[in-house]
């Protein structure tokens, strides 16, 4: 490692632990021509994740982007941003555990929204209007009632809800329970 004093190319490790986040290894170093001590940080170089979007574009996968929306759908209720930080953790292990460098945007979503139903359902109805692109409220009422028909835990996300048929279609009674 180049002393960044000197730019000597020969230094010791003097110390080594992990850092605070447990992400890198943390080294103190110390050259053999100054004697200075420096610190370097070692890390993981993790292959790149893409989403490949419904038109076939592909988009590197953007932990941001994920924690921003499910900040999105989660504002107002009381759910914790650490919450919602470890559950973008969770999802990124997951997508990073099945060894594909792509996933489809429509596999990444129904994991979230899989996970966020556990998490808070408001969120989860919220989060699903945007992904499922709802189109008037018979796509939302759908979907709740396929929340309360299954309770939490028991619900596998399936590929493609079906549309219910426009021209002629009954409305579905939307029954709270109550």
């Amino acid at each position: 490692m180049r002393c960044p004093y000197c730019a000597h190319g020969d230094s010791k490790v003097v110390d080594s632990r992990d850092s605070e986040t447990g992400e890198a290894i943390r080294r103190r170093r110390e050259c053999l021509a100054c004697k200075r001590r420096f610190t370097t940080y070692e890390r993981v170089e993790s292959v790149p994740l893409y989403v490949v979007k419904k038109d076939g574009r592909r988009e590197e996968f953007d932990r941001r982007k994920l924690l921003g929306g499910l900040l999105t759908a989660t504002k107002k209720r009381e759910v914790a941003p650490s919450r919602l930080e470890a559950l973008v953790e969770e999802i990124e292990n997951a997508l990073r555990g099945r060894g594909s460098t792509e996933i489809p945007s429509r596999e990444l979503g129904e994991l979230v929204m899989e996970r966020l139903r556990d998490i808070d359902e408001i969120a989860y109805v919220r989060f699903a209007s945007v992904y499922r692109s709802f189109k008037d409220m018979s796509d939302m009422r759908a979907t709740i009632e396929q929340l309360l028909s299954q309770p939490p835990g028991t619900r596998r996300p399936e590929p493609r809800r079906p549309r219910p048929a426009r021209a002629g279609e009954t409305e579905l009674p939307l029954d709270l329970g109550k």
